[in-house]
């Protein structure tokens, strides 16, 4: 006999387990279904561990290249990268843990194997056993995810040629890495690498880094990388990548001409193809574009009114907290409560390289474009009390005001832990404030949130401290 339920979700990611807890918290009975782990890419082998890498990596770089700075000096340091791999995995697991007491506490019935709709309303769940579940559902929520996008010539093995997966859990350094692509991934791997003595190469096809970015942001970057000693390949397209008995060869191509990168290894990072695959979707009418992605209305309802579809698999801004936001909206909506509309355009992003790069709304480029006159708001951490103390002040804070209601446009910033300084600004937006209120508001001194106060004077016309 099936198992009957209101809200169905698939995938376990931080999409669906918070969908799935908020349809429970909504009296909806739910049940949620993942094929390898709670938690998903994000909590197991993603945002979480990689996270933790960065700061054994934070750490490895101050000792490693700015010790005598800070009096620190040692005659041989011994720096256990297995060990930062090992505390990754603790923290990855702490949480995951954590999602399995949240599905227990909320009544979610977790099931685990591979699901296929079957029908408009039911789920057949294929267990590592074989053995197969039915689930009926009143509502479905697909939240499937997304997997490294990889050109079928390269022949990824795990080891000399990998991609995030491989990467964040091989305990052993490579002596030199060529990271293609500069996306977050990319420069997040390299900045651990090289902090760690790793020469690494960043191939980046587009004409510069991190470029969804604003272009202010990809020239400092890519500065400071430099200065690092991160290579920076840009404008430069990868013709192939192949295994050689020592590592790896990487053919580049910039300008009309050819040459080739070695390294002991290569880092695949140029983008993320969807798993709407083998699910069943189109069978049951479900629209799929051209890329693969499930198309969606605000509500969250695919072209089948009882099923939903968030995060990664929709294509709207993959990222772990806007697949959550997404998440929260679909359990509403099924639930008939009040929900919210989301801007995906002014969602917050976050890159957790050194330094690191936060932003939301419109780049200055695209705020030109679309005939907006607006004025630009901007303060370095360099002229900051708190970032000078920790001995970290590259960067800056942008922000772009409209001229004729005053409204935040976006804003931009690389530098010490800006992606901790960000939520004061997208909240600013979400409750329609302009600079003039950020910059009222007294902020403590010193501490890095004055940076914001001051490039909202500056936003206003009126700055103080430069």
């Amino acid at each position: 006999m099936a198992e009957n339920v209101d809200v169905l979700v698939i995938g376990a990611g931080p999409a669906g387990y918070v969908a799935a807890i908020r349809a429970a918290q909504l009296k909806q009975k739910t049940a949620i279904v993942d094929k390898q782990w709670l938690g998903g890419v994000c909590l197991n082998v993603g945002c979480i561990p990689s996270k933790s890498l960065l700061r054994n990596a934070e750490v490895a770089h101050l000792l490693r290249e700015r010790g005598k700075e800070f009096g620190f000096t040692f005659d041989n340091l011994n720096l256990d990268y297995s060990a930062a791999v090992k505390r990754s995995r603790q923290n990855s697991d702490r949480l995951t843990k954590g999602v399995g007491f949240l599905m227990k506490k909320n009544n979610i019935a977790v099931h685990m194997g591979e699901a296929k709709l079957t029908g408009k309303d039911t789920v057949s769940v294929t267990g590592a056993d074989k053995k197969v579940t039915e689930l009926k559902a009143k509502n479905i929520i697909v939240a499937t995810g997304a997997t490294t996008a990889v050109p079928t010539a390269w022949k990824v093995d795990g080891e000399k040629i990998v991609t995030y997966f491989e990467a964040i859990l091989q305990e052993k350094l490579p002596k030199s890495v060529v990271v293609i692509g500069s996306g977050a991934i990319g420069v997040e791997f390299a900045t651990i690498w090289r902090s760690y003595g790793v020469e690494v190469t960043i191939v980046e096809m587009l004409p510069r880094l991190v470029p969804l970015e604003d272009e202010e942001i990809s020239k400092d970057l890519k500065k400071e990388f430099e200065k690092r000693g991160i290579k920076c390949l840009v404008g430069t397209k990868v013709e192939a990548v192949e295994a050689s008995k020592i590592g790896v060869t990487v053919k580049v191509s910039a300008e009309g001409k050819q040459s080739s990168l070695e390294a002991e290894q290569a880092l695949v990072a140029i983008g993320f193809k969807p798993n709407s695959g083998n699910l069943g979707l189109e069978q049951v009418g479900v629209k799929i574009n051209e890329r693969g992605f499930i198309e969606i209305n605000e509500k969250m309802q695919t072209s089948v009114p009882n099923i939903y579809a968030i995060g990664d698999v929709t294509g709207k801004l993959m990222l772990a907290h806007v697949g959550s936001a997404m998440g929260l909206v679909a359990a509403e909506n099924i639930a008939g409560v009040e929900s919210i509309t989301l801007d995906y355009e002014m969602m917050p992003r976050a890159t957790y390289c050194q330094p690191q790069v936060a932003s939301f709304g419109l780049t200055e480029a695209q705020a030109k474009e679309r005939g907006y006159t607006f004025k630009i708001g901007r303060f370095p951490f360099q002229a900051n009390g708190k970032a000078l103390g920790l001995g970290d002040y590259a960067g800056w804070v942008k922000i772009l005001r409209d001229d004729k209601y005053g409204e935040i446009l976006g804003a931009h910033m690389i530098g010490p832990e800006v992606t901790e300084l960000l939520p004061e600004l997208t909240l600013a937006h979400l409750m329609e404030l302009t600079p003039h209120e950020i910059a009222r508001n007294v902020h403590a001194h010193p501490s890095l949130s004055e940076v914001l106060m001051e490039a909202a004077h500056a936003a206003e016309g009126e700055p103080i401290h430069i």
